[in-house]
């Protein structure tokens, strides 16, 4: 598990490419057979992938946590952007396929991930919090998801949000999370942009082909940088910074965020004409 600290936005504005590179972005989510995590000090989310082929892959608590097990005093949500598979939990088993959702309470102890077809295998994209609280586990399909269009052609940015862990779905204690899904023809997301004074948000890219990438935008509002991310990627954003995107092609992306609340439209919109 790789580990990042909390950045101070006026170091962030020394940066080099690489160095931001380094530091906000997760170049390598899947790996066969492997689980890849991400332990960020911003809000203390972990992020990564579980692309089980030919095992099964057990979660484990590791020593970053100091925990007996990984779910002791946190919560996960997790959506599967590969083939069909299942998450076994306790010794109950979910059959989590494509585009299929996850909230996992605080206190599940046994976490396990499945393929069910190693030439097509699924890929787990995970968020995890700390929890305060334990909450049920819930499956949350595509269409049991909060659909919420937004965007026009003529903006391109016409493109449908699907809310996941959110309120409005399920109880959790400070983690939300969903996907958003860019028609084609639209390449812009999150524009007009905002920042989150009281919670975090990573963004996952996927859905995207070998030649295409997203200028990931991100910094203060009158300090902006990009990052270039190509398909499967993530990339760190703290409440400080702006998190929008624009891509050479239509792509998806998940958005997971904790904080301070779970109050999905708390947030601090930015005027174009002050972006810089």
């Amino acid at each position: 598990m790789k580990t990042v600290y909390a950045h101070h936005p006026d170091d962030v504005k020394n940066y080099t490419t690489e160095k931001l590179r380094e530091q906000f972005m997760m170049e390598k989510v899947f790996a066969g057979d492997s689980i890849e995590l991400t332990y960020s000090h911003v809000d203390r989310i972990i992020y990564g992938g579980a692309m089980p082929v030919e095992k099964a892959l057990t979660m484990d608590a590791g020593q970053e946590l100091a925990a007996e097990y990984f779910l002791e005093r946190r919560e996960m949500g997790v959506i599967n952007v590969g083939g069909d598979g299942k998450v076994t939990l306790d010794g109950k088993e979910y059959d989590i396929n494509a585009r299929d959702g996850l909230y996992i309470g605080k206190g599940t102890k046994d976490i396990v991930f499945s393929s069910n077809n190693p030439e097509k295998p699924a890929k787990f994209y995970i968020n995890s919090c700390p929890a305060h609280h334990s909450y049920p586990t819930v499956k949350v399909g595509l269409d049991n998801a909060i659909a919420r269009p937004l965007g026009a052609d003529e903006s391109m940015n016409k493109r449908t949000i699907y809310q996941f862990i959110h309120p409005d779905v399920l109880e959790s204690c400070q983690l939300s999370m969903g996907m958003t899904m860019l028609e084609q023809g639209s390449g812009w997301n999150t524009m007009p942009c905002h920042t989150h004074e009281r919670r975090m948000e990573v963004y996952f890219y996927f859905d995207m082909e070998e030649d295409t990438r997203v200028f990931h935008m991100m910094g203060q509002p009158q300090e902006t940088r990009h990052i270039l991310m190509a398909n499967e990627q993530a990339v760190l954003s703290p409440s400080w910074s702006i998190h929008a995107g624009a891509g050479t092609n239509n792509y998806t992306f998940i958005w997971g965020m904790c904080g301070e609340n779970i109050d999905f439209d708390d947030m601090q919109f930015v005027d174009m004409k002050d972006l810089r």
